[in-house]
């Protein structure tokens, strides 16, 4: 039987973390799968087996091995997985800027990676022994975590919707609050506003129907067809129509 959780954090927590999901029992009928970037960090712990891989995008007969628990950094390129490892999986997805709190180095040293977590994190989870007994353990995980540095930064919340609005903050003009952004965000701003972006059209797509790419991308702020079709393969790795002959119930697993 397959269990699907998405666990919703009490405050002071909800204003850092969008979900805490655990999914159990599901066996895909492809091996691999690309994990598209959405602009945030998260936490992933394979619950099943004490080890997480990640495939090379260019050759996936090659892969990197890490420990069953593991930082997602924030990134501009998909990365490939193995569904083998998603039959008992439990995760956490930060809010855009969400995650600095929780993190031993500002985001943008995690861009792009795959960081080990230590400190017994599998383990305690392990420990708990239903669904949302181990959504609640990893709340209370991040809550040791925060260490009581859990404190809101307006100046960037406020320039992540300008982001996503399609609009250039008059801060990002500035090296130091660029610094500060990448440092909380994980990516520059330009490229933030870009995954932002990606993912609009993403939603978009995912409505159904025949789209219409001209339209979907005026609408989410790309110039022309051209411009959607090169940001969509930069981060994606496929072109817009291969996602829709391709596509998941998830929006951003896509079967290789």
């Amino acid at each position: 039987m397959s269990t699907s959780l998405h666990y919703r954090p009490a405050p002071p927590l909800d204003s850092f973390v969008s979900t805490i999901w655990y999914y159990a029992g599901y066996h895909q009928p492809h091996a691999l799968e690309r994990i598209l970037p959405d602009g945030t960090l998260g936490f992933v712990v394979n619950l099943d087996d004490d080890q997480i891989r990640v495939y090379d995008r260019q050759d996936p007969s090659r892969c990197s091995s890490f420990a069953g628990a593991v930082i997602t950094g924030a990134r501009a390129e998909h990365f490939i997985i193995d569904t083998a490892e998603q039959h008992c999986v439990l995760g956490v997805q930060f809010r855009p800027g969400g995650a600095w709190p929780f993190l031993e180095a500002p985001a943008d040293q995690l861009q792009g990676a795959h960081v080990p977590i230590g400190g017994g994190l599998r383990e305690r989870i392990l420990e708990a022994r239903t669904p949302v007994a181990r959504c609640r353990a990893m709340e209370s995980i991040l809550l040791d975590r925060a260490r009581g540095r859990l404190e809101l930064r307006p100046d960037i919340d406020a320039a992540i919707r300008k982001c996503e609005a399609n609009s250039r903050p008059e801060e990002f003009l500035t090296r130091r609050f660029t610094e500060r952004f990448r440092a909380t965000v994980g990516l520059t701003p330009k490229t933030f506003a870009r995954v932002r972006r990606f993912q609009s059209a993403l939603r978009k797509v995912s409505k159904g129907g025949d789209p219409d790419w001209l339209e979907i991308a005026l609408s989410c702020g790309y110039y022309d067809q051209a411009h959607f079709n090169h940001d969509f393969r930069a981060f994606s790795g496929i072109n817009p129509t291969t996602y829709l002959a391709k596509r998941s119930p998830h929006l951003n697993h896509v079967p290789l």
